[in-house]
């Protein structure tokens, strides 16, 4: 009579051979996903954001995942800002980066010191875009704090805004983040500030952080207690 099997084979990927063709040597650009939470365990809180590792924001937006999404604005030229390509993309949508530098200028000029939501209706999507200050060439994590308080409120209590996606501000190229000493922050700081701002949408992170491998992400946040036992020298 044979043993009884102690423990379950691990579930394939892929037909065939694919499992083995599969596997990612360390030239590839690749993310590794560590598991967080207790599967069983739900509640109908939103308490949690959700980090979209692997998909396309712009696949995404176009083909009507979302109803909202977060970016950034700036008074002066949004060309090469994600803002722009979603405007000239949607074939209903009026908006193009003419358009949407202008709006955002007319509103820099009224309140050059403030972080202002901007909205921008592209028919498909709601656009809700933060406004970075006048004379200011980038963001800070203080005026992302601000701007997600304000989106939070325009979109937790407005189901027909959910669901909502928001880019990482990390990466940019026309509306750059960073810290208290003028470099970009770390992915936990931005999403951290956010979650602390009341959002709980989701995040999609910027395609140089699908080069992350062999640092372990995890898919949502708040990440785990073990993540702090850990810096804390604990196992």
């Amino acid at each position: 009579m044979s043993a009884k099997q102690t423990s379950e084979a691990r579930p394939r990927i892929y037909d065939g051979d694919g499992d083995a063709l599969m596997e990612a040597d360390r030239q590839a650009n690749r993310v590794i996903i560590l598991p967080s939470g207790d599967p069983k365990k739900a509640t109908a809180t939103r308490e949690r954001i959700r980090v979209q590792w692997g998909q396309f924001l712009l696949a995404d937006m176009m083909s009507r995942r979302y109803r909202t999404l977060i970016c950034g604005v700036n008074p002066e030229d949004n060309s090469r800002g994600l803002i722009s390509t979603i405007g000239e993309m949607i074939p209903t949508s009026q908006w193009d980066n003419e358009s949407i530098t202008k709006y955002a200028r007319g509103y820099a000029e009224l309140s050059p010191d403030k972080v202002l939501v901007l909205k921008y209706d592209m028919d498909e999507v709601n656009v809700l875009a933060l406004l970075r200050p006048l004379n200011r060439d980038a963001f800070t994590l203080e005026d992302l704090s601000t701007g997600f308080k304000k989106v939070a409120d325009m979109v937790e209590r407005r189901w027909d805004r959910m669901p909502a996606a928001s880019v990482s501000f990390l990466g940019a190229k026309s509306n750059r983040l960073v810290d208290e000493h003028g470099n970009e922050p770390t992915f936990e700081s931005v999403i951290r500030t956010m979650f602390e701002a009341g959002y709980r949408g989701d995040v999609y992170p910027s395609l140089r952080m699908w080069e992350s491998a062999p640092t372990g992400v995890f898919a949502t946040y708040p990440f785990p207690d073990s993540l702090k036992v850990m810096r804390s020298g604990g196992f």
